[in-house]
């Protein structure tokens, strides 16, 4: 098969982790793999992936005279991309259900991110309660494809950062800085309230030190996470949104535990007081007592580190993942049911953009629902996007230094 991934941005994150996971092994098997992005793609932006090199990366420009027979579209932005290339079939990868990363105020953008799962595009998820939400909001007939474990980087055969103590509990906070949905501020907060002996942060943030923290690590690649996971105790993960809630079960191949929310895929393995502790009320000083809780009770946190070692044990690897897509992939091309017409989705796309575009202007100094400041960073997001990354990233890196 000649596949296609439309991506929004090459840098570290957990949703382009994942559709490298799947684009390399699909390349493997003998399918022709190319990932499109806005602006071209070197060596040095994803050496963070190994083997990410090997796939043919290119621009939209590059592809014109190019046609494939799947196309997917991997964030809720690049369905709007779709009709920039041709296809034989047009798909919708959902690791999550996106509207939810956007504040509730944002009523006119978390619509319009709504409507692109209502698109004449075949839909491939992650998770089973993204699947359950597509097929009842949608009534979509979703292939649902769970992620896979890098078995070879996360187990407790590794070699870890820092040896375990049983003297001494560390704490593992883990996710980017400055996204509202992730908690992660909050979580190094919380861990520096409990009792814990050490606070350590792994991040995509580029940033080069964090006030409460112990131990700092920026920008890890994938192959040398499971060194950290292996020297800490516990994950504090407080993320409001979801997909696949990868950290926590890659921390338990680590012989870890997990403290978190009751996240939109939690249950996908996580079972309070069996192999991890979830805070139903999400309350402050609930997180800080389960934190200590486990400080304090030792016979808890072992009982709670051994199930979780039995639920990464029938976890499937990566290999076995993307071999469902491939047969996910298959059953798109020969079995899919409804016709699609791409000139027609492009027409529908176009006009639910324009009329969020309509939404964010602010026409001579108007406050409009969404506030002025809102207004233009979402102006700016989706406008100038390589402007505004670099722009999150230069923040990042100062936040710290100006709040010493």
């Amino acid at each position: 098969m000649k596949i296609c991934f439309l991506v929004w941005s090459p840098d570290i994150s957990g949703g382009t982790n994942v559709i490298l996971e799947h684009a390399t092994r699909l390349s493997k098997f003998g399918n022709e793999i190319t990932i499109v992005t806005e602006l071209p793609v070197s060596d040095k932006d994803i050496a963070w992936f190994e083997g990410a090199n090997s796939l043919n990366w290119k621009t939209y420009d590059e592809v014109t005279n190019e046609h494939f027979e799947l196309t997917f579209a991997t964030w809720w932005r690049t369905v709007f991309y779709l009709k920039r290339i041709t296809s034989s079939r047009y798909a919708y990868f959902v690791q999550s259900i996106e509207s939810k990363f956007y504040p509730e105020e944002d009523v006119v953008l978390r619509n319009l991110i709504e409507q692109t799962y209502s698109l004449e595009l075949d839909i491939i998820t992650e998770a089973t309660w993204i699947a359950n939400y597509l097929s009842d909001q949608y009534k979509r007939d979703v292939q649902l494809v769970k992620n896979g474990i890098r078995k070879e980087f996360f187990n407790t055969q590794i070699n870890p950062v820092e040896k375990r103590d049983e003297n001494k509990f560390k704490v593992l906070v883990e996710g980017p800085l400055n996204v509202s949905f992730k908690n992660t501020e909050l979580a190094i907060t919380l861990a520096n309230q409990s009792n814990a002996d050490e606070v350590w942060l792994l991040t995509s943030s580029p940033i080069g030190a964090y006030e409460g923290v112990d131990r700092l690590f920026s920008k890890i690649p994938m192959s040398k996470v499971g060194e950290i996971y292996s020297s800490c105790d516990a994950i504090v993960k407080l993320s409001t949104v979801e997909g696949m809630f990868g950290p926590p079960l890659e921390c338990y191949h680590c012989g870890g535990t997990s403290i978190s929310y009751d996240v939109t895929g939690y249950d996908e393995y996580i079972e309070h007081g069996v192999n991890g502790l979830v805070s139903y009320n999400r309350d402050n000083n609930d997180i800080v007592d389960k934190i200590n809780q486990l400080v304090e009770n030792r016979s808890l946190l072992a009982s709670l580190k051994t199930n979780a070692l039995e639920t990464a044990k029938d976890w499937p690897t990566w290999q076995e993942s993307s071999q469902q897509f491939e047969l996910s992939c298959q059953k798109i091309l020969t079995e899919t049911k409804f016709d699609q017409n791409i000139d027609q989705i492009s027409v529908k796309a176009d006009l639910m953009f324009s009329t969020y575009e309509a939404h964010i202007a602010v026409p001579q100094g108007q406050v409009i629902t969404l506030g002025i400041k809102a207004a233009l960073i979402q102006r700016m997001r989706l406008s100038t996007p390589n402007l505004f990354n670099l722009l999150t990233k230069v923040r990042n890196y100062l936040h710290p230094l100006l709040n010493r």
